[in-house]
């Protein structure tokens, strides 16, 4: 009698040890998401092992959740940039067009021909001239058609990329059964703005790497290119926002907006690829 009750003695206080470490391990995993949606990560997937039936369906629900969130985020964020840029390239080009036409008529006159004035004007209109056809250009661009989304086999598509820029040297790890839903043709000008945009920060390597651990395909590009100030980052995907001399601040913007539209997303990475300054997140539906 005496050897049962040490025995149900130690499952007692076996199941009482067992219990409070179980829920001190819930609780970490509660301030882990709080900190992540603190700090506007919401690509958390917290571990599901050692978790009962109940628990382990609810942390799912929430790694679901987390991405869910970050999508409508990011679908936001381009809407709103979308809405503003609208209005701002409406402005502009009701305020080039005048300045464009006034400042031909004024080349065309027989007083202007030669004279000190020429130079300046002439001036005038081609910088207004230039930046219509800059904000018409855009205005093309970002008036997107509905995408047609089909099976799209990447190893293949990354191929056919790698054939466009021969001077870069590519490192690429991807499964050759890796296929993603996407429209071809978006997802093909998404790779090449990528890569053009790491040319343009005087790259020499593109690394891609499949993220095999994610719950949804995921596609790493990095490169050996300068690295992104922090003051930067936050900026990134923001219309017209660049760092470049020969950029114009549209190819990343414009990725993004593709990549939301076909239900992905477009990050930059805080962690880089081996052998890499600055690295991107590719996520598809």
């Amino acid at each position: 009698m005496t050897w049962l009750i040490i025995i149900i003695g130690v499952i007692v206080i076996g199941c009482a040890v067992w219990f409070i470490r179980h829920q001190r391990r819930l609780s970490m995993r509660a301030h882990l998401m709080q900190e992540a949606i603190r700090n506007r990560d919401f690509s958390f997937r917290l571990p599901t092992d050692g978790l009962l039936l109940g628990e382990r369906a609810m942390q799912e629900t929430l790694n679901c959740l987390g991405e869910t969130i970050h999508q409508q985020v990011n679908q936001n964020e381009v809407e709103s940039w979308e809405r503003l840029t609208r209005v701002l390239t409406h402005e502009i080009m009701n305020a080039t067009a005048p300045i464009t036409s006034i400042s031909q008529s004024l080349l065309s006159r027989p007083d202007v021909r030669d004279s000190q004035l020429e130079e300046g004007i002439r001036a005038i209109h081609e910088t207004s001239s230039h930046l219509s056809e800059f904000v018409s250009n855009y205005r093309k661009m970002s008036e997107l058609e509905k995408p047609k989304i089909e099976d799209v086999g990447m190893l293949k598509m990354i191929d056919d990329i790698r054939k466009a820029y021969p001077l870069l040297a590519w490192e690429v790890s991807v499964s050759s059964d890796l296929t993603v839903r996407a429209d071809v043709g978006m997802l093909r000008q998404v790779l090449m703005n990528l890569v053009k945009n790491a040319i343009e920060a005087q790259a020499q390597k593109i690394v891609v790497e499949e993220n095999r651990k994610s719950a949804s395909p995921t596609l790493c590009i990095g490169n050996d290119g300068l690295p992104i100030p922090a003051e930067n980052r936050q900026s990134l995907f923001v219309p017209f926002f660049t760092t470049k001399r020969s950029g114009n601040g549209i190819g990343l913007s414009i990725s993004r907006r593709i990549m939301t539209e076909q239900g992905g997303s477009l990050e930059l990475e805080e962690r880089n690829l081996p052998g890499c300054h600055v690295t991107f997140k590719l996520t598809f539906q």
